[in-house]
């Protein structure tokens, strides 16, 4: 059965029971089990731009680079994915991976540096690179231009860890949570 479509032909964003086994992940990060789901998934906390509420998402790490602090996350439905849009709207806030719960700030990449992640993820992740892409509606035949060209049209997202001498200001700010991060 294809997948829903917006008119964009980005996938449609899941419903009724697709969405809840979607968010079923974030229970167990609630429960303290985050670390079972491996160091591919983080749990994204942020505040709604409208509602002001607090919100949380598990998406995949498409790159982490352990030494400068950062996580680069790619958003599968597009760039009106509400965690996408909400960062945009307030870049500080907090993600959970695996037991470790870090402040970041959100930086947007360009569609040339997409290009780049995308081209580096695909040969270590060959199957899911392929599927991410088919789900979005691009077609690879595997080479490294074509990812490249798929990830140009990828929303990616790079959070970079906050120097523990910024945390107060954002817990002051009144940002996603109210919980200091760890």
């Amino acid at each position: 059965m294809p997948l829903p479509r917006t008119p964009e032909g980005r996938p449609a964003l899941p419903t009724g029971l697709q969405r809840r086994l979607a968010r079923l992940p974030i229970g167990l990060y609630r429960a303290g089990l985050g670390p079972l789901l491996g160091k591919r998934l983080l749990l994204l906390h942020h505040k709604g731009r409208v509602s002001g509420l607090h919100r949380r998402v598990v998406l995949e790490v498409v790159a982490h680079d352990r030494a400068r602090g950062t996580w680069t996350l790619a958003s599968g439905f597009g760039p009106t994915s509400a965690w996408y849009q909400n960062l945009r709207h307030t870049p500080r806030t907090m993600i959970q991976h695996g037991a470790h719960r870090h402040l970041v700030d959100a930086h947007f990449l360009t569609p040339d540096e997409g290009a780049v992640v995308m081209a580096r993820y695909a040969p270590e992740h060959p199957r899911t690179a392929r599927e991410l892409c088919s789900f979005m509606g691009f077609e690879t035949d595997g080479s490294e231009e074509s990812f490249r060209e798929a990830g140009r049209q990828i929303p990616f997202v790079r959070l970079e860890r906050v120097p523990d001498a910024r945390r107060r200001s954002w817990r002051d700010s009144g940002s996603a949570t109210t919980r200091r991060p760890t």
